[in-house]
């Protein structure tokens, strides 16, 4: 049997998963907003159904998404991989709300997308994490 967390180890687990979502928020907005003043995408509010600015927001985040895991992994105070994890099924909680939500706003396979690699996306951060940390 494993003693119960402490509330310091509970308050940096939770500090490791919210500095790992704030990251990827931030970095996906502010890529959104560069590429809204590059007229790459149309102005706030308004669809977008092309696909190739649809496909660049997929790209980038899910490079944030696998930046995220390695966040959440790195500064995880021990389970570096079970706290990447628990960022990707926040994703997947998160996007899958905005798929229902945004479901005639783009095309349908950039919301399933954004759903569907969420957790696969934290995962490989971790492993990239892991593997990084073991060849020290």
């Amino acid at each position: 049997m494993t003693a119960p967390a402490t509330p310091r180890n509970l308050l940096r687990s939770t500090g490791a998963i919210f500095l790992a979502f704030i990251a990827v928020f931030v970095l996906s907005l502010a890529t959104d907003q560069v590429f809204h003043l590059l007229e790459v995408y149309p102005p706030w509010g308004q669809p977008m159904f092309d696909t190739a600015p649809v496909a660049l927001a997929l790209s980038y985040r899910l490079v944030y998404g696998v930046l995220g895991g390695y966040l959440a992994a790195r500064f995880a105070p021990r389970n570096a991989l079970r706290h990447a994890l628990v960022l990707g099924g926040i994703g997947t909680l998160l996007s899958s709300a905005g798929a229902v939500a945004m479901w005639d706003f783009g095309p349908h396979w950039y919301s399933v997308g954004l759903a569907l690699t969420a957790l696969p996306c934290s995962w490989l951060g971790a492993v990239l994490y892991l593997k990084r940390r073991s060849e020290k």
